[in-house]
């Protein structure tokens, strides 16, 4: 048996903290303590001191909500967000969503936390493909939402077949050291794969299980020639020494032998910070645990708005929101709903803010489309290219 929770209960509400369950009992048996109130769901801090965040998950959240007799406003998914800011506000008889906080929360957490890691290793690559190998980290059945989660946040493709499909993408993989050490040797390893994988898979060749880096890509890159796409060097830890030192070694050993075509495709521990140390040799990089082991993102969501009156629990600002941002810095404020377009019309950059939070349910049914999965990664390197790594959160805070 495997441990994962049935569809189908989730959808009904079934995966939940049981005080929720209480509560809803107690509702049902008093009468006229079930209220109109309206909920945000935001982070108040970001994993790290990060800056900013990638919204991720929307898809199975407005999956998870539809048929409910509720509104739900959303920032888009794929849209970066800041502290503090609501990505998610629900209007309705508490009744009627109370029993889904668990999974909503589940929901975007996880998911947005992968996307943000995702995005900042695509950011510290400076624009060199990215590449998810870290559903072997994780529990097998969700790697289809990790996977998804580290391609829209802006990984250039993902290992697992199955997970692929689904982003209708080609699934990327290489060669694993286990069929190099069953056949023997290095270079009758990529001739087999040549001899036998369709050719509409890129030769890469994995030159690191018995023998020098250096020696075996000069060996593969002569023994297969102009067929050979790539080498990819996965050195172990305790073999490694200077990585950097070792790629730029094995770059100029194949260019003086002029196999300047051939590209270098590092893994293995990878995080950002050694992504950026090594992105100006290497050409592509294999991410795995440091994307799919991220932080999740801290969100909550909490009342602040109970039959029409502004409330909300101590430490939280109470009253219904709207984020707004400027599309050219991604500067943002936080604004009382409905003074969106006219408070602050525009940015000190001079540009005008747009409203992020759009009604995308209403009486359970969907009001907008959702995007697929290629599209929202467009989104999100749009995005990514306004903001750096380091930056500091860019909002307003409320009241300011």
């Amino acid at each position: 048996m495997f441990h994962l929770a049935d569809k189908k209960d989730i959808k009904k509400g079934k995966i939940t903290d049981v005080y929720f369950e209480r509560t809803l009992e107690i509702i049902k048996k008093e009468k006229g303590l079930d209220k109109n109130v309206v909920a945000e769901v935001r982070a108040h801090s970001l994993p790290s001191g990060y800056g900013w965040a990638v919204l991720a998950g929307i898809d199975e959240v407005a999956h998870l909500l539809e048929g409910l007799k509720i509104k739900v406003w959303s920032m888009l998914e794929g849209t970066f967000f800041h502290s503090l800011e609501p990505v998610l506000v629900l209007e309705g008889k508490y009744s009627e969503f109370a029993r889904y906080e668990t999974s909503i929360l589940g929901l975007l957490c996880q998911a947005s936390g992968i996307a943000t890691r995702a995005a900042r290793c695509k950011k510290a690559a400076q624009g060199k493909p990215i590449y998810h190998f870290g559903a072997r980290r994780m529990h097998p059945g969700i790697a289809p939402m990790i996977d998804r989660a580290a391609y829209i946040g802006g990984c250039d493709g993902v290992a697992v077949a199955a997970s692929a499909r689904e982003l209708k993408e080609e699934p990327i993989g290489t060669i694993p050291h286990a069929l190099v050490l069953i056949v023997g040797d290095t270079l009758k390893t990529v001739r087999l794969f040549h001899q036998n994988i369709s050719k509409t898979v890129k030769r890469v060749a994995l030159i690191d299980t018995v023998g020098d880096e250096k020696f075996e890509s000069i060996r593969v890159a002569e023994g297969l020639g102009k067929d050979l796409f790539a080498v990819r060097l996965d050195t172990p830890g305790s073999r490694r020494g200077d990585m950097g030192e070792i790629l730029r070694e094995v770059r100029w050993e194949l260019d003086l032998r002029g196999y300047n075509n051939v590209k270098l495709f590092v893994s293995g521990g990878m995080d950002e910070e050694t992504i950026a140390e090594l992105s100006p040799v290497a050409d592509a990089f294999g991410v795995g645990t440091w994307i799919s082991n991220a932080a999740v993102i801290d969100f909550s969501l909490d009342i602040v708005e109970v039959e029409g009156h502004p409330l909300a629990k101590k430490g939280k600002r109470s009253g219904k929101k709207q984020v707004l941002r400027c599309p050219a810095c991604l500067s943002s404020q936080i604004v009382a709903f409905g003074d969106g377009e006219h408070s602050r019309p525009r940015c000190p950059c001079g540009q005008k803010y747009l409203s992020l939070l759009r009604l995308f349910l209403e009486q359970g049914r969907l009001t907008t489309s959702l995007g697929s999965p290629r599209t929202i990664r467009n989104y999100v390197l749009e995005q990514l290219e306004k903001v750096s790594l380091s930056q500091s959160s860019q909002i307003q805070r409320p009241g300011v």
